[in-house]
């Protein structure tokens, strides 16, 4: 028998080649590759299967099960879509493609749900007919989206930490709380290149540069995929492009721009990292939705990337081919034109492929060799997996640790690395005061140092009667307990506390108990920021877009009235997008961004406020001017900038890659080539040297901007960096090995090429920052980038 589901909550007390895009699907265009399994590496053991299956059966390994589909919304429109059709048991009684979240919809026991878990892989291996177990998949953005797992820093905190290496270090950490539950597939990370700080998901993007999002998106694969769990690259493609800013919007984006922005990271994370999952995105370009475009998850990601894993659907992706796209007549039709361009399994259940996939297929409208061909992918994917040698045997786990202190560890490491200094007026580190005022909505509050796909936000915000299961000390907390120290630089300090406001509303009741605190203090401490949630739950989050960019509710008057108190502001900013603070910048006496920092942010941040640790984060979007001035990203040709024929001001208060320290660095290009071949390797070298009274950490970028070409190109683009930590005095020298695919674009035939021609390479703090220039040519004929050529680029730092 189908092992009973456990309860269901526990109680508080327990860069790309040429290529065309877009056109419409044309069903049956193309032959399908099933047809030639041996050819196309088919293993016998999977041709076999396929060859033994009905057409149920084929259609079951397509979709998956929702375990806790009722309840709580935690996906677009899922009160619209009905429940999933039966028990369990009945849905899953043809076999099973795969079950979705048993663990991230609702606060269940860890042990108890992967005994479950085992318990019912055990009852398709022993009571269905082909004996074939199914992938559990679940969220894992940042971290394992379960109750009692570890919560990591978000991703645009990923990108404000600079530090690959470390972000594989915390994937791999994910991947083995994930494998150890009997969790097979991730579905991480975002990939989408940020276009519009508007966007809610934000929070869930690494940076604004391609190249940022697709070296750390490619380290976190990597990592994640090193323990077993197949890594998910979502969302396949222009996601983040979507117009002013709004969630599940339509997106008017060239192919160029799709080429040389949007697709970069996805491809890096494909062929550098080896993702083995991709999920289509919702967005419709240019009026052709990507579920259903052949020449995105075909012809691109598989004929010309090579790529050998499964397409999975976003949750009722196919299904909004009829509802919301209105590009299908019916969910037969919506299930068809998926599976032809390539969507091979449907999630989160079975919507289209079943029933109404299976009508198509008999009558002959929908061939079955495209179910055939999805098939293989699905069973390919399960023997590499070892799912057909598992017997599920004994009852599984008694206990487990999804939050061991190796995690909390790289969480802390992973918050120091991320926060950005953004203004100092000396009064950071700081100075042995004696009044702390610590006040703000976000200063006491663990859900604010969690992005929307944590687990706290993401489910445990529909159940308050249920702990939070993991510690997570606020700001106030860690500076409490800073002051309590015997030593330090704020051993002794009295600290109080008022909340002030909230995160976004009108109440301004407790402006006058904060105001008192801080006029009282040495010195006042205000965090503020955004509250993560999902489709207008939140200040940011799916579906939590902003139509401004000003801190959300009454943040901005309230801090102005601590300014009014003549006692120093920090002002420290805990938020999933970039705000307008220039007005904070000119009047605080520091600000400090964190974006989403974790489980161990609040003491991460303590330790840089007091510093004990060296801020080190650098931008990785470009803090906006105005609202009125986005969609904005420091890639823009000079026609981008600012101008007299314009009184509208396009340059950002603080520009991509910007980040204060309490030391100072020099940075020096010293060795750069005077000519490179136009497909060879940039070899340059920067020296950097910590002039400061302190040890601290720098991130070494190089730019690069293309003088003349046939197109016109970003004033700058960045083409490498590295992260380096420096004792004062001590330098290093950073030798970077950048391949010129790096400065390719497409043409105006669209081909993806490298010119020859004159190349400015730059070095300093930022994108804006030249401290130290160098050209070089790029000789030889135009070179028509192919697929295998490199794409990233590599370091090596050699100390003294």
């Amino acid at each position: 028998m189908t092992p009973t589901v456990p309860g269901h909550q526990i109680a508080p007390t327990t860069e790309t080649s040429d290529m065309t895009l877009i056109r419409p699907p044309a069903m049956h265009e193309t032959t399908t590759d099933a047809a030639a399994p041996a050819a196309l590496g088919w293993s016998e053991r999977v041709h076999d299967l396929l060859e033994r299956m009905t057409l149920e059966e084929k259609l079951a390994q397509l979709v998956g099960f929702w375990v806790d589909e009722g309840g709580a919304v935690v996906a677009p429109m899922q009160d619209r879509m009905g429940e999933a059709d039966g028990e369990l048991e009945r849905f899953a009684a043809d076999g099973l493609g795969h079950v979705t979240r048993a663990f991230g919809t609702r606060p269940v026991e860890p042990a108890g749900r992967a005994q479950w878990l085992r318990a019912f892989q055990r009852h398709l291996v022993e009571e269905t007919r082909l004996g074939i177990p199914a992938i559990a998949h679940e969220e894992c953005l940042t971290g394992l989206a379960a109750w009692q797992a570890a919560t990591f820093p978000a991703p645009l905190a990923w990108g404000a930490a600079w530090d690959p290496e470390l972000v594989e270090r915390m994937g791999a950490a994910i991947g083995e709380s994930m494998r150890g539950l009997g969790v097979h597939q991730g579905l991480a990370p975002v990939l989408d290149v940020i276009r519009d700080p508007r966007w809610g998901r934000v929070e869930e993007c690494i940076a604004e540069d391609p190249y940022v999002v697709g070296t750390i998106g490619a380290a976190y694969v990597r990592g994640l995929q090193s323990e077993g769990v197949i890594a998910t690259l979502k969302h396949f493609v222009g996601y983040s492009a979507s117009r002013a800013g709004r969630n599940l919007a339509p997106v008017s984006a060239g192919p160029r721009e799709i080429a040389d922005v949007l697709l970069v990271p996805f491809e890096m994370a494909v062929l550098d990292g080896g993702a083995k999952s991709v999920m289509h995105s919702y967005a419709e370009i240019d009026g052709v939705p990507a579920a259903s475009d052949r020449g995105l998850l075909t012809e691109l990601l598989r004929e010309r990337w090579s790529f050998d894993g499964t397409v999975v659907a976003d949750y009722f992706g196919v299904a909004f081919l009829e509802s919301l796209h209105q590009v299908a007549r019916d969910l037969g039709d919506a299930a068809g034109q998926a599976l032809e361009a390539g969507v091979d399994v449907e999630l989160p259940t079975g919507n289209a492929y079943l029933a109404p996939l299976a009508e198509r297929v008999r009558s002959g409208e929908v061939p079955e060799a495209l179910v055939d061909r999805a098939v293989l992918r699905v069973l390919t994917q399960k023997e590499e997996l070892g799912l057909f040698d598992e017997r599920f045997e004994g009852p599984g786990p008694e206990s487990v640790d999804l939050d061991p202190a190796a995690h909390r560890d790289l969480a802390a490491r992973l918050a120091e690395e991320s926060v950005v200094l953004l203004s100092n007026e000396g009064v950071l580190p700081l100075h042995r005061p004696r009044r702390v005022a610590v006040v703000g909505p976000n200063a006491d509050r663990a859900q604010a140092l969690f992005g929307c796909y944590s687990f706290a936000n993401h489910v445990l915000g529909h159940h308050p009667e249920v702990p939070m299961g993991i510690a997570a000390p606020t700001v106030r907390e860690a500076l409490e307990a800073a002051a309590r120290s015997a030593d330090g630089a704020l051993a002794g300090a009295e600290v109080a506390f008022a909340g002030g406001c909230g995160i976004d509303d009108d109440d301004r009741s407790g402006f006058d108990a904060a105001v008192a605190a801080a006029r009282d203090a040495d010195i006042a401490i205000a965090v503020v920021g955004d509250q993560a949630g999902l489709f207008g739950r939140g200040t940011v989050g799916e579906g939590c877009d902003r139509d401004d960019l000003g801190l959300p509710g009454v943040q901005r008057p309230f801090v102005e009235a601590l300014l009014e108190t003549g006692t120093p502001v920090v002002l420290v900013l805990l938020t999933g997008r970039p705000y307008v603070v220039d007005w904070a910048l000119e009047r605080c006496a520091a600000v400090v961004q964190s974006f989403f920092p974790g489980e161990e942010g609040g003491p991460a941040i303590a330790r840089v406020l007091t510093g004990e640790v060296t801020p080190s984060g650098r931008l990785p979007v470009t803090m906006p001017r105005s609202a009125g001035a986005q969609p904005y990203s420091y890639l823009h040709p000079t026609l981008g900038a600012g101008t007299e024929v314009s009184n509208v001001p396009t340059t950002p208060v603080l520009p991509f890659g910007y980040g204060l320290s309490y030391t100072s660095f020099e940075r020096r290009l010293v060795e750069v080539p005077t000519s490179v071949p136009t497909d060879g390797v940039i070899e340059a070298a920067v020296r950097v040297t910590n002039t400061g009274g302190g040890a601290g950490g720098d991130v070494v970028q190089l730019y690069a901007r293309d003088e003349v070409a046939s197109v016109t190109r970003p004033v700058a683009q960045l083409v490498a960096f590295q992260r380096v930590h420096l004792e004062p005095g001590e330098s290093a020298t950073v030798r970077f090995r950048v391949p010129t695919t790096r400065l390719a674009f497409s043409g105006r035939d669209l081909a993806r090429i490298v010119e020859p021609g004159s190349v400015e390479l730059f070095t300093g703090a930022s994108c804006v920052d030249r401290a130290s220039t160098a050209r070089l040519e790029l000789v030889g004929d135009v070179h028509r980038v192919g697929v295998g050529d490199e794409r990233m680029s590599h370091a090596e730092v050699a100390r003294g």
